[in-house]
């Protein structure tokens, strides 16, 4: 049996552009998918796969994943960034896929079997004032779920409009001052109206400075939560130990990771406690495995990226790592609208705060290409990245 071919198939059945690579083989009928989405740039990995992968891999063994994987790696000489790391993963998945159901098995056996019947997942309660978060964090406690990402107008925060200068450039503009001083007051509000009894969790996602940041995870050392996420820029890595010695906080890092330079030492010296990568980004299930592997020698959880630019066949990919890897920690999980169930069929369903896999081979789930046809991507400037200070200075998002 050999690889016949390698393409991308684009669609955005909720409005977020996703990356699904289809790789078909000499048998007929037996194919894999698998995520290559990098919402931003996902006609970039298009280019990649269909003109570069596809021609290199085909006629190859599809059950040689990991000389697979590795010749991919190398063979565009420069490595570890996020196009082709994405499109990587698309063909990783994929493989994954073809193997399951060569072997009539769910992924998760051939990663070694079951160490959980579901993954606990988190939702994401935002609100534009503490009482709005907390009555969508409520609504949620209603639903089954025990894990809940608290937000205060989303990523920077709300409050006073900043002063800008004059003849200053638009963009998202944020003040991360007010920030830091809102969301402590919100997680106050939250735990006097829930109690401890529900896991809060927050995402900075790197808006502070690095010594701001140590202040704000000692602030929210009252509020006992499960996880504080990307607290740092990758660039500020060597911080952490500040945080560490300073703020008895979890750490969850790594959704911008591309690289094992970024999180190998993170690791090592026990400075996260939750690796947060974004599977396809570093380059699929191969990877990832190997990655959770190594945390698992040095007490770190997984809590891999789950948000709704992730397409339900890289939410199947979380979940089969998730129920076989012992050191899983939690799964974050956006939700399927009817659309994308209608578009992938298969997609693991939740019941009360659970995420469950069907019984399916290999990962699981299908793609129905005349209904994601409807669906186009239509590229665009992306708004919400084109971040800046309240002096208009431009800083990451």
């Amino acid at each position: 049996m050999k690889i016949a071919s390698v393409r991308t198939i684009l669609t955005a059945p909720a409005g977020i552009p996703l990356v699904v690579v289809k790789v078909e083989t000499s048998e007929p009928g037996l194919y894999g998918l698998g995520c290559g989405t990098f919402t931003q740039r996902a006609t970039a990995v298009r280019t990649a796969v269909d003109d570069y992968l596809a021609p290199l891999l085909a006629g190859r063994d599809p059950g040689r994943i990991e000389d697979t994987w590795h010749t991919c790696m190398h063979n565009a000489y420069w490595r570890n960034g996020p196009v082709l790391n994405n499109a990587l993963s698309g063909v990783d998945m994929a493989l994954w896929d073809i193997k399951g159901k060569r072997a009539g098995m769910p992924v998760y056996e051939l990663l070694g079997g079951k160490c959980r019947e579901a993954a606990a997942v988190y939702r994401h309660a935002d609100g534009r004032d503490p009482e709005e978060v907390t009555d969508r964090a409520r609504a949620f406690q209603e639903e089954g779920y025990t894990h809940i990402r608290c937000q205060l107008g989303g990523y920077g925060g709300i409050g006073r409009s900043p002063r800008r200068p004059d003849n200053a450039l638009p963009g998202a503009y944020f003040d991360p001052d007010v920030y830091a001083q809102t969301v402590p007051a919100m997680f106050e509000h939250v735990r006097n109206a829930l109690g401890f009894d529900v896991h809060l969790l927050h995402d900075v996602h790197e808006r502070l400075q690095p010594i701001e940041a140590v202040r704000f995870a000692k602030a929210l050392e009252p509020y006992r939560l499960f996880f504080l996420e990307d607290l740092l820029a990758p660039e500020d890595i060597e911080w952490f130990r500040h945080i560490r010695a300073h703020a008895a906080v979890p750490i969850a890092m790594g959704e911008l990771f591309n690289n094992p330079v970024e999180w190998k030492p993170l690791i090592a010296n026990q400075l996260i406690d939750f690796i947060r990568v974004h599977i396809s980004q570093i380059g699929g299930i191969s990877p990832a495995r190997k990655l959770a592997a190594l945390c698992e020698a040095f007490g770190v959880r997984t809590a891999w990226h789950g948000p709704g630019d992730v397409a339900p066949v890289g939410h199947a990919a979380n979940l089969h790592l998730d129920l076989a890897c012992q050191n899983f920690g939690i799964q974050e999980f956006a939700g399927f609208n009817d659309a994308l169930r209608e578009v992938f069929p298969g997609c693991p369903e939740v019941r009360n705060g659970y995420l469950y896999p069907n019984a399916n081979p290999g990962l699981g789930i299908d793609i129905d290409e005349a209904l994601a046809a409807r669906y186009p991507v239509e590229p665009k400037a992306i708004e919400w990245t084109q971040t800046r200070l309240p002096d208009g200075t431009p800083v990451r998002p």
